[in-house]
């Protein structure tokens, strides 16, 4: 029996890009240099043995602000995500509208598919996370509902030009959903978040739907998480409500496993499938192919095989600044990751 394994997305980009881009490098040196990282993202993805890899999110400012890049309507002081570390990063807001994307997905895609054969997985930002850019005293001439029917179409399109253009999967992040039960423990604005969502999923076929996917995590920035205290229990439930089959589920770094395994088994579709988390990107340590097995064997125990899958926690480096964790690190853990399944594979069979 085959177990799927994918990547989440980012991968830590150079210190020299990040130098780069942190300091308001000139274009052209910029371009440059994005495109060195992208040929040797995909390399060493490639090298690891991964059957699906992705650019590494190595030209994206971060997994979520990426369609704002280049927009004019915005102002800074938008909602501030707090890290139990106590660093912080902010959502800018919007001014004006109408609110299109500055920058769509199918653009990383499409030049990541020109240097390399190998299958790509494509990630793009939920239409909750976006929904925060509007700002709650409103907009003049512009409402909340217009907002909304825009910010649906837009995600929609960015979702379809990536299926359009061959992606492999097209990954939704939802990092906010576990977030959002700390900021209303009640579920309300979860079930909110869940329904705008499943209003973009809702515009593709059931055979479509099979590419899409939703990722959930506590957050992953500095080694550090917004949301770990928030228990899985009153979260995955209505997780598994979202209209798509594919769903990559945060694990190795849970305290706990076997429970969330359980709330997976009791809440799990036939027509879902599971890509449980075996590397733990905020720990530095490497995983050995040996773990990596082991934790695929314990969720083989409660997660029917034909609907078992595996991936990392999170992205090794969802914001362009984060030096948290090196190139070498996050490659050496991906590569434990696809030889401890195939480990798993052999040990099944």
């Amino acid at each position: 029996m085959k177990i799927p394994t994918e990547p989440i997305g980012s991968i830590p980009r150079s210190s020299e890009l990040i130098a780069a881009i942190t300091s308001q490098t000139n274009g052209a040196d910029l371009q440059k240099l994005y495109d060195s990282a992208i040929n040797d993202t995909l390399k060493e993805f490639e090298r690891t043995g991964s059957p699906v890899i992705s650019d590494g999110e190595q030209t994206k400012s971060s997994f979520a602000t990426y369609p704002l890049e280049g927009l004019t309507n915005l102002a800074p002081e938008g909602m501030k995500i707090e890290f139990e570390d106590g660093h912080s990063r902010q959502l800018p807001i919007l001014t004006k509208g109408p609110f299109k994307y500055g920058t769509y997905a199918e653009k990383y895609l499409t030049a990541a598919q020109k240097l390399t054969k190998t299958p790509i997985k494509q990630a793009v930002i939920s239409a909750s996370a976006l929904s925060l850019i509007y700002p709650a005293s409103g907009i003049e001439g512009y409402s909340q509902s217009e907002f909304i029917a825009d910010l649906l179409n837009e995600c929609e399109k960015d979702i379809r030009q990536c299926l359009e253009h061959g992606a492999y999967k097209v990954q939704m992040d939802f990092t906010e959903g576990r977030l959002s039960l700390k900021l209303d423990p009640s579920g309300g604005v979860l079930k909110h978040f869940i329904d705008l969502n499943n209003q973009v999923f809702n515009r593709f076929t059931k055979e479509e739907q099979q590419k899409l996917g939703v990722h959930v995590c506590p957050g992953a920035d500095h080694d550090s998480t917004h949301s770990a205290d928030i228990d899985y229990d009153n979260f995955l439930p209505p997780l598994f409500e979202m209209n798509v089959s594919n769903f990559y589920l945060q694990l190795a770094s849970e305290p706990d496993h076997v429970k969330v395994l359980k709330i997976v088994k009791q809440h799990l579709k036939p027509h879902q499938r599971i890509f449980v988390g075996v590397t733990d990107v905020n720990n530095s340590v490497i995983e050995s192919a040996e773990q990596v097995r082991d934790r695929v064997l314990e969720a083989a125990e409660y997660i029917p095989l034909d609907q078992l899958g595996t991936t990392d926690d999170c992205g090794f480096s969802p914001f362009c600044d984060d030096k948290s964790t090196t190139r070498e690190t996050a490659f050496a853990k991906i590569k434990a990751r696809v030889d401890g399944t195939k480990l798993a594979e052999e040990k099944l069979s």
